[in-house]
């Protein structure tokens, strides 16, 4: 008799031990995998795939957060080690489990696989962007041009003979065309992936080589040629040298 009450109910300490049972740990592991997720992806080119550069800093900024939430939950989950057995403790629920277990898993393949998208395949599944142009206030001279900038030019002047000759140089990704030979295009966005609309220049491909493949990125350095189809005359590029490149850090333009 007599025993003190703090020797017969010894405050329980936090130990590594109960912090699996906390549920508070696994959301907070979840939450700070998927900051790092976003995080990594902004550092790297990986984000330059699904999203326009104005917008990265909204990426920056909401995978500090989540990072900072998983932290804060991780803390909470270590305090509680104090309070097990507690009315109210945040307990990890059998069903819980998977749910939470499975975020985590997942942040880690985003993490660990690189992203290798195919531009034909989503290019093929988009509509083309028809979008008439007004008069152009600036133009580059023909050899500095872009390949979406030369296709805003041939949208802004009807007349394709006005460009019979010009030097190109341009750089794309090989576009497949049905029932024509594939093109040079690119991917136009004006927020993400999501709203990707295709671009692209017809090309006279050699006849001495085959076709390139589809999501092939080349640099084509050449001139404008005339050539007629049904229902008028359009301009093709008729290549003079053909290298394969790398895929570019920014493909996406605005």
């Amino acid at each position: 008799m007599g025993e003190p009450v703090a020797r017969l109910n010894p405050p329980h300490r936090p130990g590594w031990g109960d912090l699996p049972r906390r549920a508070a740990l696994w959301r907070g592991l979840g939450l700070g995998l998927w900051g790092l997720v976003l995080l990594q992806s902004a550092a790297s080119d990986r984000l330059a795939l699904l999203l326009r550069e104005v917008f990265h800093p909204l990426v920056w900024l909401a995978g500090a957060l989540l990072l900072l939430l998983g932290v804060l939950q991780m803390a909470q989950a270590w305090r509680q080690g104090s309070k097990a057995g507690a009315p109210g403790a945040d307990r990890l629920r059998r069903n819980q489990l998977p749910g939470l277990l499975g975020t985590a898993v997942l942040a880690l393949l985003v993490l660990a696989v690189p992203p290798n998208p195919s531009f034909a395949d989503l290019a093929g599944q988009r509509p083309r962007d028809t979008t008439s142009e007004e008069g152009l206030s600036f133009v580059l001279p023909p050899a500095q041009r872009s390949l979406t900038d030369w296709v805003r030019l041939l949208r802004s002047q009807p007349d394709p003979r006005l460009f019979v000759g010009d030097p190109v140089r341009i750089s794309g990704f090989v576009l497949p065309m049905e029932g024509e030979p594939p093109q040079l295009a690119r991917l136009l966005v004006r927020c993400c992936l999501a709203d990707a609309t295709p671009v692209g220049m017809p090309v006279r491909w050699p006849t001495t080589s085959p076709l390139p493949r589809a999501d092939q990125w080349l640099a084509l350095e050449g001139r404008m040629a005339l050539e007629s189809k049904p229902g008028g005359e359009r301009l093709v590029v008729v290549p003079t040298q053909i290298r394969e490149i790398p895929r570019p850090a920014r493909p996406l333009e605005p």
